[in-house]
């Protein structure tokens, strides 16, 4: 009986620790991680990370690619539990990427340099569970298919840096610091 109970203990040990989470559903309380701005008044698939350290809770992605380059930021060393993006052949429309239809990242294939703009209107990774309608949207909007982790490192690099006034910048941040009286 104890050699049961203790082999019952351990696979429910193994399975805690194997247990991959969910997706959660967008709902007007979602946010993106980097712009903290409310998700479902942006068009384009969204993406969803859970880390280790914060079960249950994702982070949520304005964008795809931002999701990406998440995942790819030297900074980031929390364990992935999961990663999620909508499915766009499944969605409403451009505008209505959909609340809860998620496919894991990894299962995805990807329309990298589309005409497509993401919710931040930047350029976006398109994620596809069907590989035909991937390849229909490639045709449509320009761009190639790719898998997760073939999404080459040159998709993700941030744009050219804009040309920066620096004596109008110093000037810009002056008059900030007298209105507030700092």
């Amino acid at each position: 009986m104890k050699r049961l109970l203790l082999a019952l203990l351990l696979l429910t040990a193994c399975k805690d620790e194997t247990a991959i989470p969910l997706p959660v559903a967008l709902t007007a309380d979602s946010t993106g991680y980097f712009c903290q701005m409310d998700l479902l008044e942006h068009p384009g698939p969204k993406g969803q990370i859970h880390l280790a350290t914060f079960p249950g809770v994702p982070l949520f992605f304005s964008q795809v690619r931002d999701a990406v380059v998440y995942l790819r930021m030297p900074e980031q060393a929390d364990t992935i539990t999961a990663f999620y993006v909508n499915d766009m052949g499944a969605a409403v429309s451009w505008e209505e990427p959909g609340a809860a239809n998620w496919i894991a990242a990894d299962a995805a294939l990807y329309v990298i340099g589309s005409s497509a703009r993401g919710g931040m209107e930047a350029p976006e990774f398109v994620p596809f569970s069907d590989p035909a309608l991937a390849a229909r949207f490639a045709k449509d909007h320009g761009g190639q298919v790719f898998a997760l982790a073939d999404i080459p490192a040159s998709a993700i690099e941030p744009a050219q840096a804009v040309q920066v006034d620096e004596a109008d910048l110093a000037d810009r941040l002056r008059a900030l610091s007298d209105q507030t009286g700092g």
